[in-house]
């Protein structure tokens, strides 16, 4: 025992491990650091515990730390587990300080910045604040349990299935995030196999599902002759997005950089595509006319003054901004509204959204067209969905894409063009 003395362990610097005694000993790595280690052997295995470096701790502070470890052994305890305890004791009295909406808030800020769009960090943002909140918000992080999660889950479980399996997902994900920041021990409460499912009715993908309310076909091109008629920005994207069969907001962040008119080809890039990749689109004449409307109506703001610089949007709002996610949308309302009765709606009585308008191109090409489905999904930028199929099907279909866009713009101008 007390083979060291404290001129020692400040004089020693060669690499390798020099024993106190009594299973402490002093290590010093390649790199010349000094710690403390407690070696002791336990069921017949090798064991080794960190007692801290020697810059902090001395050598007689780490002798006193051996002799704690010492008795532990001698109690049938292993030194190592203590101190792990000890640490988890750590960690939930630290939780009791960290409660579940603190939680969500950092598990956000952490993740914000991979996600597409402010209106996903929205979406995150809103149904923990009106779902989980309320019933354990502001509860340790520690204490939410399954029933607690359960609870928050059965108010919308079958009214808003969907609503609720993401909500169930985000939840799972904060409380996954606490864990491995030490704010709570144990399973998570919120996973789905083996867990949930066996409390939860399983509500099947297909009744979570609620597809955009879209118009038929065979009324597009009365929809696109009234659309036509109307004036502004808004309404020019909305005929520019059903034209392309394009997401709005593609449409709306669309800028005059990533239109190629000699080619006839608009490229998204791939940070503004839900799949991430890159898409041509091809263009039609009936785009290339609403692109050249737009160009002249952005010259013309410029020569009036009214825009100081012209935008680098193709479908600007007011200021030269982005059009809000909104915009569309309210162009449909307001088609609706100045009826006597709605007439733009889905068979169903409901009215039409613009995503449903992707729909309404999906099912003219599957019914009055011969192009092959994977030109289709091709057009909507959907990743096919069998993994084999995708392996043989590398090409984005572009020239068929073309011939089939230019179809599409006939049977959507028509009425204008009999």
């Amino acid at each position: 025992m007390h083979k060291l003395s404290a001129l020692q362990v400040n004089k020693l610097n060669k690499p390798g491990l020099y024993g106190d005694g009594g299973g402490l000993t002093l290590q010093i790595t390649p790199s010349g650091s000094k710690s403390w280690l407690f070696r002791y052997m336990l069921a017949g295995k090798a064991h080794g515990m960190g007692l801290g470096p020697t810059h902090t701790i001395s050598l007689a502070e780490a002798r006193q730390k051996a002799l704690e470890a010492r008795k532990l052994l001698l109690d049938g305890l292993n030194p190592l587990e203590v101190k792990k305890e000890a640490r988890q004791a750590q960690a939930l009295e630290r939780a009791k300080r960290m409660t579940f909406d603190q939680c969500a808030k950092a598990y956000i800020d952490a993740h914000k910045a991979g996600w597409k769009n402010e209106k996903h960090i929205q979406q995150w943002t809103n149904t923990i604040e009106a779902y989980a909140s309320p019933f354990f918000g502001h509860l340790p992080v520690a204490d939410v349990d399954t029933a607690l999660v359960v609870k928050s889950l059965s108010v919308i479980w079958q009214t808003r299935p969907e609503t609720a399996s993401r909500l169930r997902g985000r939840i799972e994900s904060v409380l996954g995030w606490a864990t491995t920041s030490g704010y709570r021990v144990g399973e998570n409460p919120a996973r789905w196999k083996m867990h949930l499912e066996n409390l939860l009715a399983n509500v099947s993908k297909t009744a979570r599902i609620q597809n955009h309310p879209s118009l038929p076909w065979q009324k597009i091109s009365d929809f696109m002759s009234a659309l036509h008629q109307r004036e502004g920005s808004a309404a020019r994207a909305m005929e520019f997005a059903i034209l392309t069969a394009c997401r709005s907001g593609e449409v709306r962040g669309a800028q005059w950089s990533e239109i190629d008119f000699t080619e006839k080809v608009w490229t998204i890039p791939a940070e503004r595509m839900k799949a991430g990749r890159e898409h041509q689109v091809p263009l039609s004449d009936a785009t290339l006319s609403i692109l050249a409307t737009m160009k002249a109506d952005s010259v013309s703001d410029v020569r009036r003054g009214t825009s100081p610089n012209p935008s680098p949007y193709v479908f600007p709002g007011s200021k030269g901004q982005i059009l809000s996610d909104m915009s569309l949308t309210a162009v449909v309302r307001r088609m609706n509204a100045e009826e006597e009765k709605p007439i733009w709606v889905d068979p169903t009585g409901k009215g039409i959204t613009v995503h449903g308008f992707r729909a309404t191109f999906r099912m003219w090409t599957a019914e009055t067209t011969s192009y092959p489905r994977e030109v289709a999904e091709h057009a909507l930028a959907h990743q096919l969905p069998d993994a084999v199929e995708r392996a043989y099907q590398r090409g984005t279909q572009f020239e068929k894409r073309k011939s089939l866009m230019a179809e599409w713009a006939v049977q959507c101008t028509s009425s204008k063009h009999p």
